[in-house]
């Protein structure tokens, strides 16, 4: 059995592929081909998981370590290389949506394969290929910055990663000194920060121009695959957010704070969910890893097979360390049908979410990985993201073995979160309408635009004695701002549906489970609200659907006595 490290990785040719590539494109361009139509699709897809096993194994080891010199390089070189990679595959899209043969392959490869591949080629030109590899080499330096903080705290330097505990502690002042000095950080970069984000804009500005559109937003409509929804209909979910969740959230903020004893609550203190402290898992990563291999065994033969497969290979890689990139992700390596979850435990429940959640991802994709289209192994990011949150609630008859007795704790503070969460996502996802519709506005008028845009989705936000924070600047840690503009959004329609999943189980688990099996093995075969309308869930979009989800969470939130927790 092959386990992950010795995956082996080689630099994908572009020369080789180009040839092979351009070989295949023209007879189904033309009609001048040797085997079916299938056939030949079929072979063209092969060489092109064949690249993107080779990419993604080589993105996943720089991020395992930022600082090793060779996948240092490598990610560079993957930089340069990607952009030429998209220009070939666009070839393919134009050749397959061109082709005599598309009535016949829409029949077998199904028609989302056509729409993807329709919005990719408004996506890609010759004329915009050093502007992408520009762009990919700023995303690139932005995860190298955050990797490289050494904050000095309690006598050690710590990642960011590692500074999360402490901004949780039962103790305000370890909470004020802990946020204190992950804000000077930031304040330290902001130059650095501000620079690599004033040059994605401009670049992303340019890039859409030169494809024809008249700013970035829609082309990273197009870039996200997004054929059935536009901006007007993202801006009127926006609005449901507002009129439906933020009062909501505020009132679960106005809780924690007279559960804390706090006459008003500061941003230093949203950590802290109970006076006693937060609820914990029980153990370390290896403790975590043995849990959850129990949980999934017991969940379903579907999920102790998946899970089974993860350990065996050595698939996940989740305890924090220096010069690790931060946050946590699940990649997919085409070559070996292996799914990969990375993470950066810290000791917090968030070890478990993450767990969790990007097992969702996992486990879809390893339901998925049949489809001989690579397109369909993972949907869109809005319904991918469906998957991982609707795991973290399939978890919770497993929370237990977890928490033990936090278990009510981590019940409450994991549904309020997922509450509390959204009106966050679509302030970033606002910020952004704001950020590309004037690109010219100067880093300064951009920390001020955040700000306005907070106040309006977090009204309850204070930043006492932190003029940084209090001018702006706190979306210099949200990573997706700069790596994956206009994804983020995605999360908030996805924890829409999550929600719906939750309170569905409670009426009927057994339904509701198989809803989400049937979603997973669906992959991305259709567009998002076609996924939604088949797993037999609200679409997010219509008037209505967020305050239907709304309305059980709040009430079972308010049967909790949080402050005997």
């Amino acid at each position: 059995m092959t386990v992950f490290g010795d995956f082996e990785y080689v630099r994908p040719d572009l020369e080789t592929f180009s040839r092979r590539m351009g070989e295949l494109t023209a007879g189904l361009r033309t009609g001048d081909i040797h085997r079916s139509p299938a056939e030949t699709v079929g072979e063209i897809n092969r060489i092109r998981e064949a690249w993107e096993s080779m990419a993604a194994l080589g993105r996943i080891r720089h991020t395992l370590n930022t600082a090793d010199p060779f996948y240092d390089r490598e990610n560079d070189a993957l930089d340069r290389l990607d952009p030429m990679y998209e220009g070939l595959r666009n070839d393919y899209y134009r050749a397959l949506v061109s082709s005599p043969f598309r009535r016949e392959l829409e029949g077998v490869l199904g028609k989302q394969l056509f729409r993807l591949a329709e919005l990719k080629l408004a996506t890609f030109s010759p004329e915009v290929l050093h502007d992408l590899q520009e762009e990919n080499a700023l995303a690139s330096s932005y995860v190298k910055l955050k990797a490289s903080a050494r904050i000095d705290f309690q006598g050690e330097a710590r990642n960011l990663s590692q500074m999360q505990p402490f901004t949780q502690s039962p103790r305000r002042e370890v909470r004020r000194e802990a946020v204190a000095a992950v804000s000077a950080f930031y304040r330290a970069n902001m130059d650095s920060f501000d620079t690599i984000y004033d040059r994605l804009v401009k670049i992303r500005h340019m890039i859409a121009r030169k494809l024809g559109f008249e700013n970035f937003i829609p082309l990273a409509y197009a870039r996200l695959g997004r054929s059935d929804y536009d901006q007007e209909m993202v801006a009127g979910y926006r609005d449901q957010i507002i009129r439906h969740v933020v009062p909501v959230a505020t009132g679960l903020r106005a809780r924690q704070a007279g559960r804390l004893g706090l006459e008003s609550l500061e941003f230093c203190d949203e950590g802290l969910e109970f006076p006693a402290g937060n609820p914990v898992p029980g153990g370390g990563p290896a403790w975590i890893v043995a849990a959850a291999e129990a949980m999934y065994s017991e969940m379903s033969p579907e999920t102790g097979e998946f899970f089974r497969f993860m350990i065996d290979r050595d698939l996940m890689d989740l305890e924090t360390r220096k010069d690790k990139a931060g946050g946590g992700y699940c990649d997919y390596i085409a070559g070996h049908r292996a799914p990969f979850i990375f993470a950066n435990f810290n000791g917090t429940s968030g070890d478990v979410d993450v767990l969790t959640h990007e097992a969702g991802h996992a486990f879809q994709v390893y339901r998925s990985r049949g489809f001989d289209v690579p397109e369909y192994h993972f949907p869109t990011l809005e319904a991918c993201e469906i998957h991982s949150m609707s795991m973290e609630f399939f978890a919770w008859p497993w929370m237990e073995r977890f928490f033990g007795d936090g278990l009510g704790k981590y019940r409450f503070s994991h549904l309020a979160g997922a509450l509390l969460f959204i009106p966050y996502g679509a302030a970033v996802d606002e910020f952004q309408h704001l950020v590309y519709g004037n690109p010219g506005a100067s880093p300064a008028e951009r920390r001020a635009l955040w700000r306005s845009v907070e106040k309006k989705y977090l009204p309850h936000r204070r930043y006492p004695d932190d003029d940084f924070l209090e001018g702006g600047g706190f979306w210099f840690r949200q990573g997706h701002i700069f790596q994956d503009p206009f994804y983020y959004v995605d999360y908030t329609l996805a924890q829409v549906c999550a929600l719906e999943f939750w309170h569905r189980s409670r009426l009927d688990r057994d339904r509701a489970w198989s809803d989400y099996i049937g979603l997973c093995d669906l992959g991305g075969s259709l567009p998002f609200t076609e996924l939604v309308k088949a797993a037999g869930l609200r679409n997010p979009f219509e008037e209505g659907a967020v305050e239907a989800v709304t309305g059980p969470v709040a009430a079972w939130l308010d049967s909790v006595d949080d402050g005997n927790l």
